[in-house]
């Protein structure tokens, strides 16, 4: 069945997404399945599954990133959610989005919201290649 792996790899991560039992890891496998699902309905889907097959982690990040250079551009970039309280909502627990007005303050001292972002849709990169 042609988009079998495409199915299987994002069956297996809303899978784990429903045993992550942290709000960040809960925002990671979103993040992840947003990144199969942006491919597995237009015309990349055939080349996303030959990715996913063959495993070409190189390829599909290539893929994946949709023309950036790396997560950070990608977040940056507008490639993902773009409203610091959208990602804070998805990221932060209740009090981590009471302690950063929402999305209105940084989340640390380090990072803005973006910033955040990348670091996740990072991890969600590695879990999607963990699944395969």
């Amino acid at each position: 069945m042609k988009n079998e792996k495409i199915q299987t790899t994002i069956e297996k991560l809303e899978a784990e997404q429903k045993t992550a039992r942290s709000h960040w890891l809960k925002g990671v496998y979103e993040y992840a399945l947003e990144l199969l699902e942006q491919f597995s309905s237009d015309g990349c889907k055939d080349k996303l599954e030959n990715l996913l097959e063959t495993k070409n982690c190189s390829e599909l990040k290539t893929l994946l990133l949709n023309g950036a250079e790396s997560w950070s551009e990608y977040s940056w970039g507008g490639c993902s959610l773009i409203y610091d309280g959208d990602i804070c909502e998805r990221l932060a627990t209740p009090s981590e989005q009471k302690r950063t007005d929402y999305g209105r303050l940084n989340p640390n001292k380090k990072e803005q919201w973006l910033d955040t972002q990348a670091r996740a849709l990072s991890q969600a990169f590695r879990k999607i290649v963990a699944v395969l």
